[in-house]
């Protein structure tokens, strides 16, 4: 879901701006890891799943998509070299941080706790990020699907 889910999601992008996507992708993995720590059975851990690969969906690529807007082309590959080491970086220190929750609290705090922190980041967005989308930010109309 989450892999062919960026190719609509990307051209969203370009068409809604980038930050409500990431923002609200956020939300949405948050949402799903919440569905997946309360479950008990397999139909709404599968429910979780699904939603947490469309949620990835909406961020991976607008997140990508910022990145190339505020960066020069001259350093653009070497700034989204940048976000990936602190991306990766985040998930190794996650996986850190869930595995302390996990000892000292259990299996389902630790998930709450990544759910937590992922809707909380969906909010740091909400606050502080600026649309880099360069037409969306001048504020120009976003461009209806189909236009060019």
């Amino acid at each position: 879901m989450g892999g062919l889910g960026q190719l609509a999601t990307g051209a969203l992008s370009d068409r809604w701006g980038r930050k409500w996507l990431i923002a609200g992708g956020m939300w949405t993995q948050a949402v799903a890891i919440g569905v997946i720590a309360a479950s008990a059975g397999f139909a709404p851990w599968a429910m979780g799943a699904v939603l947490l690969g469309a949620g990835t969906a909406m961020v991976y690529p607008a997140l990508l998509a910022a990145v190339g807007d505020v960066a020069h082309p001259n350093w653009r590959a070497s700034s989204v070299g940048v976000y990936r080491l602190w991306r990766d970086g985040g998930f190794a220190v996650g996986a850190l941080l869930a595995g302390v929750v996990a000892d000292l609290l259990g299996l389902a705090a630790a998930i709450w706790t990544v759910a937590a922190l992922t809707a909380a980041s969906g909010l740091v967005v909400m606050v502080r990020m600026y649309e880099t989308h360069r037409h969306l930010a001048a504020g120009e109309a976003a461009l209806p699907l189909g236009a060019p």
